[in-house]
């Protein structure tokens, strides 16, 4: 689908100052819960899991506190996975899959690799549905020293504080039509330029690195989501929003110099997940399953590697 809009907040050709920031933030509202639909599933796998908290967001540190999980046995000796669901808190299947993937897999995968799961890194963009943070900044562009967001400070120093080395990071999102309809056209008005409408596509897709780019790895990902649902076709120009395919449901971005959370370490194996939630051929359920195979698949690619 495709769409076209003029946002309704600040002047069209000029950035945002804290008085449109502050504007946008006040017509925002609470519209799920975070520890009643996502703490709680946390708090249920502690039987299981290393659970602890690795941080609380400053916007209500008792709303928003921040959990990671942990496999058990953790050894050393082991190669560590990281997965990442909510950087982006609207993309609800980011979330839940994460959830899913360690109640229904995360154990039988514990005897060859530590896991490392934050399913919620933006809890505060869970709860009102949406992509930035208060401030306005868009978490999964902020992963870099000093970063101005939060939310992805917290992770960063998570994961080092772990003092291990990441073999291969899956970092779960969606695509959804609200892309479109609210958040591109609000980061346009944001930075003061023209918003340019584009598509958005219907199925999953996944978003390798440019500069690491993993062909076989990307497809074995893709190969196993195809199993739940439907993979993403490119437009009539070869592209998925925007960028060029280099195979069926693959796109390449440069994590690092983006900001990306999948570019947060130095992996051998990194793979951002995008499920569109609002597609007419899917459930919620469905959309949960395709984020797990996402992390089966790369984890059998990499089984077969060794």
């Amino acid at each position: 689908m495709s769409s076209k809009r003029t946002y309704p907040i600040g002047t069209p050709g000029q950035k945002w100052t804290m008085k449109e920031k502050a504007e946008w933030l006040a017509q925002l509202t609470i519209k799920r819960s975070y520890l009643d639909e996502v703490v709680t599933k946390i708090d249920a796998l502690r039987d299981r899991f290393d659970v602890s908290q690795y941080g609380a967001l400053s916007y209500d540190t008792e709303k928003y506190p921040l959990f990671v999980i942990k496999s058990r046995p953790w050894n050393a000796q082991k190669p560590t996975i990281l997965v990442t669901g909510g950087v982006h808190g609207y993309e609800t299947s980011g979330v839940h899959g994460a959830l899913q993937f360690v109640d229904e897999k995360a154990q039988h995968y514990s005897q060859y690799f530590n896991i490392l799961v934050a399913p919620c890194v933006s809890p505060w963009g869970y709860e009102t549905i949406n992509r930035w943070n208060p401030n306005a900044i868009d978490p999964n562009r902020s992963f870099y020293d000093n970063s101005p967001a939060e939310e992805s400070a917290a992770l960063m120093k998570m994961v080092k504080d772990q003092g291990v080395d990441i073999l291969a990071h899956i970092d779960l999102h969606e695509t959804t039509d609200t892309d479109e309809t609210e958040f591109r056209p609000a980061l346009a008005a944001r930075d003061g330029i023209e918003y340019k409408p584009g598509s958005i596509p219907d199925g999953f897709y996944v978003v390798g690195d440019t500069d690491n780019p993993h062909d076989a790895f990307q497809k074995a990902i893709i190969d196993e989501v195809r199993k739940v649902t439907h993979i993403a076709p490119p437009d009539d120009e070869g592209k998925i929003i925007g960028s060029p395919v280099s195979q069926e449901g693959v796109i390449d971005y440069p994590l690092k110099k983006l900001g990306l959370c999948a570019g947060l370490s130095d992996c051998q194996y990194s793979s951002t997940t995008e499920v569109y939630p609002d597609s007419p051929l899917v459930t919620p359920s469905e959309c949960n399953n395709a984020q797990v195979a996402a992390i089966v698949g790369a984890l059998e690619y990499i089984l077969r590697q060794q």
